[in-house]
């Protein structure tokens, strides 16, 4: 089993030039990659460069330019290599499934912050001072790292990756270990319904509400990002000090909110985990869920569009997003894999129309957005609650329905 572990780096200012050295070349040898690719292309040949031909030339660039290229790691070379051939791949691959992706695109100074090793001990070593109180990380060309380690890490480095954040450095590992060993059975079973207005409402009457990370944020980063607007488009290497200070505020904002809204699905996440030993939830399309409304031209009037409620589903589309509904449901699997629990994912289909009481499905039954009241058996409700008490049902179904 596979777990990833991030923690803060302390380095020096020495250290810390030598990360963003570090960052440029690697962004340089992406680039470079990148253009060879594309003129390869270009070419009246219409020529294929695979990552085996590019990662067979690192020896003579190390060697060419010894002084940036030269000093770091061959391993995490080859991991950028393989990641701009990751980015073809996927490309091509959407290409045949017809879809419309945009080409690979080159990567600005700012637009690359990380580099992986890819394993432990090459390039790289994770606690590499076992002997000193301050653990430690040693990274080819930058040094024995500090870092400020929160938890023990449980099994064995696999791959070690720095990632810059703003102005603070992390360290990401994943290690491998043993299945851990489940927690004891509690013999409840629950299924939960995602909302906006409140985040979660569960088929024993419970609600979480929703935090709202997003929206209680929203005036201190449209001041920000009104005040970024006020400066012109520049490259890096050109803004001034004013400019600067505007992009790392409203960047530091935006990531203030992506924090919250991680520890609020954490701390949702392990509550049901350690509660319940079944969980079943709604298998939602949350990209389809956010898309845009469609424009509704008026047969009439060629160039005039009708109303098409594009300002109710905008708010919708940002109440969603603002909920995190994908990085929750992605949490609680991974937590109830680590704890031996089962959550199951069930067709939403009509599970806020259906009466949980007689089995009447209608639209009509759901009056209101909070309100269910059935039309043939005058069943009153929360409309949320009705709705994970179908999903758990059908959950039920589903997992009795498996083969053993």
């Amino acid at each position: 089993m596979m777990r990833a572990y991030k923690f803060l780096m302390r380095p020096t200012v020495r250290q810390e030039q030598a990360l963003r050295e570090m960052l440029l070349d690697h962004c340089s040898l992406y680039n470079g990659a990148l253009q060879e690719r594309r003129d390869a292309y270009r070419h009246v040949s219409k020529a294929s460069i695979k990552y085996g031909m590019q990662s067979a030339q690192l020896k003579d660039i190390r060697a060419f330019d010894p002084v940036r290229q030269g000093r770091w790691s061959f391993s995490s070379q080859q991991a950028t290599l393989r990641r701009l051939d990751k980015a073809f791949q996927t490309f091509f691959r959407r290409i045949k499934s017809g879809e419309t992706p945009g080409y690979p695109r080159f990567r600005g100074a700012n637009w690359f912050d990380t580099v992986e090793f890819p394993r432990d001990g090459d390039g790289c070593r994770w606690d590499s001072t076992p002997h000193d109180p301050v653990t430690r990380v040693r990274l080819q060309g930058v040094g024995h790292v500090k870092v400020h380690q929160r938890r023990a890490v449980a099994g064995r480095v696999k791959t070690v990756s720095v990632k810059r954040e703003g102005r603070k450095w992390f360290v990401v590992l994943t290690a491998e270990h043993n299945q851990p060993e489940p927690l004891p059975p509690t013999g409840s079973v629950i299924g939960i319904d995602l909302g906006t207005a409140s985040f979660l409402a569960d088929s024993g009457g419970g609600f979480v509400p929703s935090p709202r990370h997003g929206r209680s944020s929203a005036a201190k980063l449209e001041a920000a990002q009104q005040a970024l607007s006020k400066f012109p488009r520049v490259r890096r290497d050109k803004r001034t000090a004013n400019h600067r200070r505007a992009v790392e505020k409203t960047a530091k904002l935006h990531r203030k909110v992506r924090r919250l809204r991680l520890d609020h699905a954490h701390t949702t996440a392990l509550a049901l985990v350690r509660e319940h030993d079944f969980i079943a939830h709604e298998d939602l399309k949350i990209r389809n869920m956010v898309r845009t409304a469609t424009p509704r031209p008026d047969p009439a009037r060629p160039g005039v569009f009708l109303p098409n409620g594009a300002a109710a589903k905008t708010g919708l589309n940002r109440s969603i997003c603002d909920a995190g509904w994908g990085v929750f449901l992605t949490i609680l699997h991974a937590k109830a894999e680590s704890a031996g629990r089962e959550v199951m994912a069930v067709n939403p289909r009509n599970t806020s129309r259906q009466c949980p009481e007689c089995g009447h499905t209608s639209a009509d039954n759901r009056t209101t957005q909070a309100r269910f009241h059935c039309i043939a058996c005058d069943h009153t409700a929360h409309a949320d609650r009705v709705g994970a008490t179908n999903v758990l049902r059908a959950g039920l179904v589903r997992r009795q329905a498996q083969p053993a």
